[in-house]
């Protein structure tokens, strides 16, 4: 499996699942991505991606610490540089303003899904804006 973009992105992944991640790490390494840590909770998560500065965070709504996935959208898509992405079960939490995050892939997920969003995910970032979002994601509302 490959992704259609030549760079590699370097994820944040912020998944509290021990299992969940290492899947999740496995599959992006076979995508041809670069994992730049696992993060479980927010605090975590927020200084993870600050020190790391990746290109994409995936992350979950319900960490360890509660329900806290959606301050680390917050703190993370602040910086321009990281787009954020939920993974989560539960979408209903979401706030409507998606916490600057540009949208979510429903759990389960399937690598079909995760590998064409980040595609997407890589295209927007390049400024091409070319097909519709992938199914299996549900873009933020413009």
């Amino acid at each position: 499996m490959g992704t259609g973009n030549a760079a590699a992105l370097r994820i944040l992944v912020v998944e509290d699942e021990a299992l969940i991640a290492l899947e999740l790490e496995c599959l992006l390494d076979d995508l041809g991505h670069v994992t730049v840590g696992v993060a479980g909770n927010a605090t975590e998560a927020i200084a993870m991606g600050r020190s790391t500065a990746p290109d994409v965070a995936l992350v979950d709504i319900h960490l360890v610490d509660g329900p806290t996935g959606i301050d680390v959208a917050r703190a993370l898509s602040a910086d321009r540089r990281t787009t954020v992405v939920f993974m989560t079960a539960n979408a209903k939490r979401i706030p409507a303003d998606f916490a600057g995050a540009i949208g979510v892939i429903a759990k389960p997920y399937s690598e079909r899904v995760v590998a064409s969003t980040l595609d997407y995910v890589a295209d927007r970032r390049a400024g091409r804006h070319g097909p519709a979002c992938p199914d299996g994601f549900s873009p933020a509302p413009v």
